[in-house]
């Protein structure tokens, strides 16, 4: 498929033919929600806990004694049906991060770049550079595209200049082509390409 190519001045300089085998693909729901899950997974920290009754501080001594009380047997303050006591079930400290296979990974973040092409919010640019590290120059720039929420994919290096000058700049977020996942790409509105980006990301992909 073709799609235009336009410069960061919202000029059309061209056209590019995208591969379908990366850009066409169906647009599979259940793949992309097992991709984001697993990225989302790896990034919890897992350092929730409560305590168990070997942690609870207080005395080990029996509250009462075991008969002739009408009350039920006791053998320790810090048991969960206490106040302050222990936790029973509770989260202990583990990874939450688990696995998908690769060749799904893989179909994840074809079929994310495709629903974005489907729906229309797929733009690529010849280059993402600037020649000075001005945010207000290019936020300028940037905003005669009406863009809300950007995520920007420049090829295997990024223009230190851009990469500055976009800093401050809200609701955008800036990638190198090998920092592609699907999480970035859906939480984004518009997905913008550089031309060097498509270039790797098919030899990658395909």
């Amino acid at each position: 498929m073709k799609l235009p190519l336009t410069s960061l001045d919202n000029k059309k300089v061209g056209e590019i033919d995208l591969s379908d085998e990366v850009f066409g693909l169906p647009v599979r729901r259940d793949i992309l929600a097992r991709a984001v899950n697993w990225q989302l997974a790896k990034r919890r920290q897992g350092t929730h806990k409560t305590k168990t009754i070997g942690d609870v501080q207080g005395t080990t001594k029996k509250p009462y004694k075991q008969k002739g009380t009408g009350s039920a047997r006791q053998g320790s303050l810090r048991s969960p049906q206490f106040r302050g006591g222990a936790v029973i079930f509770g989260p202990v400290v583990r990874s939450h991060e688990h696995d998908l296979p690769k060749k799904v990974r893989k179909l994840a973040l074809k079929t994310a770049l495709s629903s974005k092409q489907a729906d229309g919010k797929l733009v690529v640019v010849d280059s993402l550079a600037a020649a000075k590290a001005k945010t207000k120059e290019l936020a300028g720039k940037l905003g005669k595209f009406g863009w809300q929420s950007v995520l920007l994919i420049d090829g295997p290096a990024v223009d230190d200049n851009f990469r500055r000058a976009t800093a401050n700049i809200p609701n955008l977020d800036l990638l190198p082509q090998q920092g592609a996942n699907v999480y970035d790409i859906l939480r984004r509105d518009v997905l913008v390409l550089s031309k060097a980006a498509v270039e790797h990301l098919e030899a990658r992909l395909k």
